[in-house]
């Protein structure tokens, strides 16, 4: 069988979340299925840490599409020429685009839709671009693939898909992220925040990861506790980003906040380790791989209460209403001050991590495969 994939978002030292999901499920696939031939489709010249065993033809397919214009172009021309000349089995596309001129059965990894929900955190052109082509994709999709039973009924319903259609395959989490002892911890703490303890924050500066809320919570549960606990927020700026830095610049405990910028995972798996706990509030995710981070960091999670979080946690985060800055931060003072509370989230955490792997996340994928073919 030759199978065509989108791999665009294969890029060296830039993966982000669909990026990991992408690397992490191929790596798996190629090298489990030998007997199929895999062709990855790069939009820019490609490092050959992905080309991750002998039945991967890499291709530079032009131009570098980061935009809704080139996005169209990439899909809609680049990409059909190549569909033509190999003459795939499928097509499938972990970052959800698809080809409508191309003819071959293709299978999108929808992560969610939450342009439909919150098209204004989103730039106009690019929202414009989803809200058209995407319900346009999953009507064209032989089998669609999505990341939480939320997300499923959400596609579904905003586009009048068959659940049938449809199949739930969760994410995992990096090998990297394991418990690290006592000892490396006091050495993170002591490296990025002066030896004191620390919530962390990880994820891109985009509006609906809420990290204006989250700053707001940060700040008044500073006023209410007796505390030097720092936070620390991991990730890079992606767009709309301006509110985060007015609301930054009114804080009165903003000296305490630290913003790192984009971390390896071995980086972010001892500061995941040496924080207080995971304060992960957007609100809207597909999934939230964070969450099953930390849970394999036996890192205590304050989590969303909305979309696809409460699934992923189960019982073992502290859910908060996204939109009160007062709860997220009540939330923040139960973790500060309850030892007890935070040892029975990170055993709670042992459990719930069992049902995500990205061994099960790669299976579960190469399933739906067949099932299309």
């Amino acid at each position: 069988m030759k199978i065509i994939v989108n791999t665009r978002l294969l890029i060296k030292n830039k993966l982000e979340g669909i990026g990991w999901v992408t690397y992490e499920t191929l790596k798996r696939i190629t090298r489990e299925h030998p007997e199929h031939e895999f062709y990855f489709l790069f939009d820019r010249q490609f490092s050959d840490e992905f080309i991750f065993a002998n039945n991967i033809t890499p291709i530079i397919i032009p131009p570098q599409s980061r935009h809704p214009f080139l996005w169209y172009i990439w899909f809609e021309y680049s990409l059909p020429k190549i569909i033509r000349k190999i003459k795939p089995d499928l097509f499938f596309s972990p970052d959800g685009y698809l080809s409508l001129s191309a003819q071959v059965p293709s299978i999108p990894m929808l992560h969610d839709i939450n342009f439909v929900h919150f098209p204004q955190d989103i730039p106009y052109l690019t929202r414009k671009f989803y809200n058209y082509y995407f319900p346009k994709y999953a009507q064209k999709a032989k089998k669609i693939i999505t990341v939480s039973n939320y997300s499923k009924k959400d596609i579904c319903e905003q586009f009048l898909i068959n659940e049938n259609k449809v199949d739930v395959v969760y994410n995992g989490a990096n090998e990297a992220y394991k418990p690290i002892s006592n000892e490396e911890k006091v050495k993170v703490k002591e490296t990025f925040t002066e030896g004191n303890d620390f919530f962390i924050f990880i994820g891109a500066l985009n509006p609906r990861k809420n990290v204006v809320r989250l700053l707001l919570a940060y700040d008044e549960f500073r006023k209410k506790i007796n505390s030097n606990i720092k936070m620390v927020i991991i990730g890079e700026k992606m767009f709309k980003t301006k509110n985060i830095e007015l609301t930054y610049s009114k804080l009165k405990y903003k000296n305490d906040i630290i913003f790192t910028g984009r971390l390896s995972p071995k980086e972010l798996n001892k500061l995941l380790n040496a924080s207080l706990a995971l304060t992960f509030v957007p609100y809207f995710e597909g999934f939230g791989i964070p969450i099953v981070e930390a849970f394999y960091c036996d890192t205590p999670v304050i989590t969303s209460n909305v979309t696809s979080m409460p699934e992923v946690a189960g019982d073992a985060a502290l859910l908060t209403n996204p939109f009160s800055v007062k709860d997220i931060s009540e939330a923040m003072i139960k973790i500060a001050s309850n030892k007890e509370l935070r040892q029975s989230l990170i055993e709670k955490g042992r459990i719930q991590r069992e049902k995500f792997s990205w061994d099960k996340t790669a299976m579960e994928i190469w399933k739906s495969i067949e099932k299309a073919v």
